[in-house]
């Protein structure tokens, strides 16, 4: 409940809130709320490409933001390519959270060689840059929504491991630990259900920062023309297909989408920055 309000005293981290909401409703019903299936090719019209934001189709209908060189609403196909972006953040970011809190809370509670071999592999991962592996990753498995999760979680999950081994570090020379095991409370009580809950708060926050960070590699992989494929897009490839025409004075085809980009990054930053403040007890105090 403190920490509730402590989230609710920042106003900024409110209106991310608020945006975070906002984005994630209209990507959920984006198939309600946009004037088009921008994806339906029986509703495209290629007389309309490019019109400007504003104008009128051959039938009509109102294009918002303009359309695409392919006679696509943009406003349609920015709601269908957020649904895209947060499913593969989201997913990425989940599947990354299990899979690093596993070895990170084995690491952390075996100790020994084992601790040590699993902290030189991590630290040998984060010494890479995180788009160089998933630019080979994707390059090896290929394209597909499958594909860029596997990449991204491959990326992320070191991330959480480092930070939960951390964590458990601490945790696991608290007397309760120690309490479990004179009780003889097997392995896997003590570390699921005692170790692990104590350890939640610093993952939490990093959950949300790497959803914001899945999504921006996601958009990177997809710009640059490996990541989801043309029946799949994403905001990044939203981006990439307009880029060419910034120059020319089609703003619309490339601004929108990325201003979108944005707005959904900035806003599940500004939650995170304050879920980072709440959840950590130094910070209040200071």
């Amino acid at each position: 409940m403190e920490a509730t309000r402590a989230f609710f005293d920042s106003r900024i981290a409110v209106l991310g809130l608020i945006g975070l909401l906002a984005v994630m409703f209209v990507a959920i019903f984006a198939p309600w709320i946009a004037p088009q299936d921008p994806y339906d090719l029986m509703q495209l019209n290629f007389m309309d490409g490019k019109l400007p934001p504003g104008s009128r189709g051959s039938n009509g209908e109102l294009f918002l933001l303009g359309s695409d060189d392919q006679g696509r609403d943009i406003l349609s196909a920015i709601l269908y390519g957020l649904r895209t972006s947060l499913a593969v953040g989201a997913a990425s970011a989940g599947i990354a959270f299990v899979l690093g809190s596993v070895v990170g809370l084995f690491a952390a509670y075996a100790g020994g060689w084992i601790d040590a071999l699993v902290m030189r592999i991590v630290e040998l991962q984060l010494s890479l840059p995180a788009i160089l592996i998933a630019l080979v990753l994707v390059a090896i498995l290929g394209q597909g929504t499958d594909k860029i999760i596997i990449a991204l979680v491959a990326v992320q999950w070191a991330y959480y491991a480092r930070t939960i081994r951390a964590q458990a570090m601490i945790e696991k020379t608290r007397e309760y630990i120690e309490a479990g095991r004179m009780l003889r409370y097997s392995t896997s009580r003590i570390v699921l259900r005692h170790l692990l809950p104590n350890c939640l708060p610093p993952l939490i926050v990093l959950v949300t920062m790497q959803v914001a960070a899945a999504i921006a590699l996601e958009a990177t992989l997809s710009f640059l023309g490996i990541g989801l494929p043309l029946t799949e897009p994403s905001l990044g490839l939203l981006i990439s297909n307009g880029y060419a025409d910034m120059l020319s004075g089609r703003y619309w085809l490339s601004f929108y989408p990325g201003l979108a980009l944005l707005f959904t990054i900035v806003s599940i930053n500004l939650v995170g920055d304050q879920l980072r403040d709440v959840l950590n007890p130094k910070a209040r105090q200071q």
